[in-house]
């Protein structure tokens, strides 16, 4: 209902409704115009009074005493209908991500930088488009309260990647994101969470898988042909037993850059580390390694699986692997990056914390375990075998395993990197205040 001012109500009906049934005040014949009011204002309220009885979809105008015209209280449909997406409440909310990393540098976006394409830059541009975020939002990440769990490295891939940000929640809001994303990258789900919660502060722990062909593991003095190779039980044995070595907490100072034996960010805790059984594809058998761990530094993975790897084909002893936990530095060799995958990511206090309180749902993905099977074997797998059989990634860096000196003294490897710097990385991040893979 309008708020109209009692005398503007009273030249209404004495000026508009009265002449439409018929009677006029005392003193007012037909044609007869009431004393004192302004014409314009006096036309402008028959004509108002008019649309509102016949149920006009046009704009309405709310009439002043002064005779000026103010506040629009509708719109037309074509308006409203355009307008449906500004309108929408802003919520928090996480979001399931899968991507295939070939051809990307890294997950996290260069602002400022086009030079170097990134999976973040797809995200935002299908955000934006798909209506779930204003323009300026893609501009500036932090309107949004963005935050990606883990920054993958280049050329790195993810099952699992979650990222938290504020959205407006339009209908159908996955299907219109997706299909302003190509088909390597995919919204997978999506959960409201608390107002303030961070993907990457929240996290507890992330698990990575590793994809590698087996003829990895043949010893240096093998003669291997690729596609014939199978990994008997006892070398995947010893690879087990030596993964194992890195559970627990341990100083990982030697598997990245730029830290050092003091620095007490390189303590880090590994939970599980094993490689399954052996499986083929386009017929060269390959193997996954997986790793849990509650946070990880830039090439830590790489870096331990090259070092297992060193030590299986009898480029080094079984020892090194406990003397990179100690102050020398240790050459430590990093695997290419192809076949590592962001699978999973877990939020095991948040669950425990607000999973079940009514109002927000545990952050597991049950229901979408299957659709990540799915793109895996569409997207993941098909790019690290295909990219492995045209560039031969793991063969090239394997040749490269005898120019590594894993037998350095301490003051040897000291003297070669003198000017390296015990300083945090910056690239990388893994959501910890670290770096990962």
């Amino acid at each position: 209902m309008l708020r109209w001012g009692a005398r503007a109500w009273a030249w209404a009906w004495a000026w508009g409704w009265g002449r439409g049934l018929g009677f006029c005040p005392a003193g007012l014949g037909p044609g007869a115009r009431p004393r004192n009011v302004v014409p314009s204002m006096a036309e402008g309220l028959r004509a108002a009074v008019a649309k509102r009885l016949s149920g006009g979809g046009e704009v309405l105008e709310r009439p002043e005493e002064n005779g000026h015209q103010s506040k629009r209280l509708k719109r037309d449909g074509g308006e409203e209908e355009e307008d449906q997406s500004k309108r929408s409440p802003k919520r928090k909310i996480v979001l399931l991500m899968a991507y295939s990393g070939k051809g990307y540098h890294g997950m996290q976006r260069n602002m400022g930088s086009s030079q170097f394409k990134t999976i973040e830059d797809d995200l935002v541009s299908a955000l934006v488009q798909s209506g779930c975020i204003p323009e300026n939002h893609g501009e500036n990440m932090k309107k949004m309260s963005f935050q990606r769990c883990a920054r993958t490295d280049k050329g790195v891939s993810a099952a699992g990647q979650i990222v938290s940000l504020k959205v407006r929640l339009i209908d159908d809001i996955l299907e219109k994101i997706n299909n302003h994303l190509p088909s390597h990258i995919r919204i997978l789900g999506l959960k409201r969470v608390t107002g303030g919660f961070n993907s990457k502060n929240k996290c507890d722990a992330r698990t990575y898988s590793y994809m590698l062909p087996t003829f990895t593991f043949a010893h240096k003095d093998e003669d291997v042909q690729e596609e014939a190779y199978r990994l008997n039980k006892e070398t995947l044995e010893k690879v087990n037993k030596l993964l194992a070595c890195y559970k627990g907490t341990h100083n990982f100072h030697n598997f990245t850059s730029q830290k050092g034996p003091k620095d007490p960010s390189a303590k880090r805790y590994i939970m599980e580390m094993y490689c399954g059984e052996p499986f083929v594809r386009e017929n060269i058998e390959f193997a996954v390694i997986k790793v849990k761990g509650q946070s990880f530094m830039m090439h830590q993975i790489r870096k331990m699986i090259g070092l297992v790897i060193a030590v299986v084909k009898g480029y080094a002893a079984e020892s090194i692997i406990e003397r990179s936990w100690g102050e020398e530095k240790v050459d430590v060799p990093k695997a290419p990056g192809l076949g590592l995958v962001l699978e999973r990511v877990h939020f095991e206090k948040y669950n425990r914390r607000f999973g079940n309180d009514g109002l927000h749902e545990p952050l597991e993905w049950t229901e979408e375990e299957e659709k990540i099977a799915v793109f895996k074997e569409q997207y993941i797998y098909p790019t690290i075998i295909n990219t492995e059989r045209e560039e031969k990634s793991m063969m090239n860096w394997l040749n490269t395993l005898s120019i590594h000196d894993f037998n350095s003294s301490a003051a040897e490897m000291q003297a070669n990197n003198k000017n390296s710097k015990s300083s945090s990385d910056l690239e990388g991040s893994d959501g910890c205040g670290d770096d990962s893979d």
